[in-house]
């Protein structure tokens, strides 16, 4: 019985890989059986070959990328057709350079606007930041001045404890006099 499964396994698993073989490998064979009949039924059918006295290098040269060798191919064949097709191309370029030196004035006219704003900003932030500076010399004077001020009324205050020092006064003897004259000023 067990057998039976394992040769039943075995026989999917031989089909499976069978049809993904096929899944994969069959559309390249089938295109390449498809070329070859088409190449052998163009064989019989032979046209004769075109006549052409054109030179070599073409009037106009196109870039590398932006070339079409399919377009110069066909108009090599035809003298009224290459003479349209190449003004019909020197519009279209002409066209193309104006679109692109309008779009690059465009470009470098929000750069100047953006450069503009730039320097407006700038400007604004900087006078901030100079109003800012000169109230920050204000204050740092004011500060001088006023510890200059403290410094000398400190100074005074000292000079004037020497002299009620000198003439007998003692600061435990003022702060209780202090004290009992606030008692009997709430009383």
């Amino acid at each position: 019985m067990a057998v039976n499964q394992t040769a039943a396994l075995k026989v999917g698993l031989c089909l499976l890989g069978l049809c993904l073989f096929g899944y994969i490998v069959g559309p390249p064979l089938y295109w390449h059986f498809m070329e070859g009949l088409v190449a052998v039924s163009h064989t019989s059918n032979t046209c004769p070959p075109c006549l052409c006295d054109c030179s070599s290098q073409p009037l106009l040269t196109i870039p590398e990328g932006q070339s079409n060798a399919s377009f110069t191919d066909c108009a090599k064949h035809d003298p009224v057709v290459n003479e349209n097709t190449e003004n019909h191309f020197a519009e279209l370029l002409t066209e193309e350079l104006k679109l692109r030196e309008a779009e690059a004035l465009e470009n470098q006219q929000r750069a100047d606007m953006a450069l503009l704003e730039a320097k407006k900003l700038a400007s604004q932030y900087q006078k901030e930041a100079d109003k800012c500076n000169s109230g920050m010399e204000t204050c740092e004077e004011a500060r001088e001045k006023a510890e200059e001020a403290l410094s000398a009324q400190m100074k005074l205050t000292a000079m004037w404890e020497i002299r009620a020092r000198q003439k007998g006064w003692r600061e435990k003897v003022a702060k209780s006099n202090a004290q009992t004259q606030g008692n009997l000023q709430f009383v």
